[in-house]
């Protein structure tokens, strides 16, 4: 028999650590090749970690909740012997084989014991480098660079007002040279400062996993009558500095004086609030207005989307349409594929369009179409339906939510109209769609002006004004409604 360590796969370039959300496995179970052995959760999506052999689980190394960093071994499972022989050893973690093991019979403590084993597998595990080929990191005088902070030291570090360039130059003691919580609050303590509160103890402040790019607080909610919220508390295991535990109450309904509920917010609830609160208080946001006529574009549609859809096998909604045209409106106006850092002005070559996507349990989330440019309607169409399909059955991978350069949100899908989006940070604009309605509308003919019924819609297009002045975005939204409204109605696919 042979052990295999099952290992915490990359899962995107921005990704170092997740939640261990569920297991579906118990030990003792028999696991199929490629089946699903745990749920887990990154700060951007939800997916399944799967078994790339088969046998039985012998032990789980991490408990639900807890925080785990890619790479980390999460369990172990007993293969027969001769299994990966016969695959060439395909698997993408260690295997340590007890036949093989002909170390003097001397008891070693575990930590040597693991050391002795991992550098005597490394050089010959086929498909170790699914693991993330982290940059370390490395002092420019004082600044440590391409280091990686835990949300919880993110978290901090903005609360005591902190700058990242600061947070740079802050020596750390943890794996690789991480800075720590601790040695944030001794730097805290050693500057003469009093931290404003006592980290790591519980509080009325729920400290959620936080994206790692953004960390703002949610805002209080006042009720008549004050609620304990549920504490999520994050520490750091004794002797192991790749893992943390998060110990988190479970969400409840809790009646109040029979009148009232409280509702616990969920994890991507959570993260969703802090990232709309962190937009507000980062851009001074500015919503511009125009109605499109969209007759030709609508009749258009109706004409092709049977013949299409037996076709390619794809329905075309009118949202690959609208994007299109943005992307056409932005290689005219590149100022508003942007983003801000500090003082700085960071102008994107590549065009992804972030697409907001209502999921059934009534959260959002936002895949990206990468270089949606270089997409004909027809590619549009197919990445559409493939985001928005697997973002309903909670199949994204990290790098389907990442890199967006600008927001397409589709409000009309809900029978609004208009509306005033909030920016997607670190973008710079957003634009929401309403629906398309059949009005009455004065119109130019040969003969004169006259009043036909015309399927018209409104565009929101809302814009950091930190770097999009009113011409800029105003301009924009009009040239994306030009685009619809001319569109050619003898156009083939």
């Amino acid at each position: 028999m042979a052990k295999y360590q099952l290992l915490l796969p990359k899962m995107g370039e921005s990704v170092a650590e997740a939640t261990i959300i569920k297991w579906n496995k118990k030990p003792g179970d028999y696991i199929e090749a490629d089946e699903a052995v745990m749920e887990i959760a990154t700060d951007k999506v939800d997916s399944e970690v799967p078994s790339p052999v088969s046998g039985k689980l012998v032990e789980q190394l991490c408990k639900e909740n807890d925080v785990v960093q890619v790479g980390a071994v999460i369990a172990v499972i007993e293969t027969e012997a001769g299994e990966e022989n016969s695959n060439d050893q395909a698997s993408a973690e260690p295997v340590i084989e007890n036949t093989l093991t002909e170390a003097p019979e001397t008891e070693a403590t575990p930590k040597e014991t693991k050391k002795e084993e991992t550098e005597a597998h490394t050089t010959q595990v086929p498909g170790i480098d699914q693991l993330a080929d982290r940059e370390e990191p490395k002092a420019t005088g004082l600044r440590y660079e391409n280091r990686f902070y835990s949300p919880l030291v993110r978290n901090i570090a903005m609360q005591e007002g902190i700058s990242n360039d600061e947070l740079d130059r802050i020596p750390g003691t943890g794996a690789e040279g991480r800075l720590t919580k601790d040695d944030l609050i001794e730097y805290l303590n050693k500057r003469g400062y009093q931290p404003s509160k006592t980290y790591g103890q519980p509080s009325t402040t729920q400290s959620g996993h936080h994206n790692t790019e953004t960390t703002p607080q949610p805002a209080p909610v006042h009720s008549q009558q004050q609620v304990q919220p549920a504490q999520e508390i994050t520490k750091e295991k004794p002797g192991n500095d790749n893992t943390k535990q998060a110990v988190e109450a479970p969400s409840s309904t809790t009646s109040v004086s029979g009148g009232q509920e409280i509702i616990e917010m969920d994890r991507m609830r959570k993260l969703i609030a802090e990232h709309m609160v962190y937009s507000k208080q980062t851009s001074p946001h500015v919503t511009s207005f125009v109605e499109a006529d969209v007759t030709e574009l609508v009749m258009w549609r109706d004409r092709v989307k049977n013949s299409f859809e037996k076709r390619e096998g794809e329905k075309i909604t009118f949202t690959p349409i609208f994007i299109e045209a943005v992307v056409k409106a932005i290689k005219d106006f590149p100022m508003i594929n942007v983003s801000v850092n500090g003082t700085q002005i960071i102008k994107k070559k590549d065009i992804n369009i972030s697409m907001a996507t209502a999921l059934p349990n009534g959260n959002l989330i936002v895949p990206v179409i990468k270089k949606a440019d270089e997409l004909s309607l027809i590619g549009l169409t197919k990445a559409v339906n493939d985001l928005a399909d697997r973002a309903r059955n909670n199949k994204l991978n990290p790098d389907d939510v990442r890199d967006g350069t600008f927001t397409l949100t589709n409000v009309g899908s809900f029978g609004n109209v208009m509306g005033t989006p909030i920016i997607n940070q670190p973008q710079v604009a957003i634009l929401a769609v309403g629906a398309i309605k059949k009005k009455p509308a004065v119109i130019e003919t040969p003969q004169g002006d006259a009043i036909a019924i015309r399927h018209l819609m409104f565009l929101s297009l809302s814009y950091d004004h930190r770097v999009v002045d009113g011409a800029l975005g105003g301009s924009f939204v009009s040239r994306v409604a030009q685009y619809l409204e001319k569109w050619d109605p003898n156009r083939s696919l």
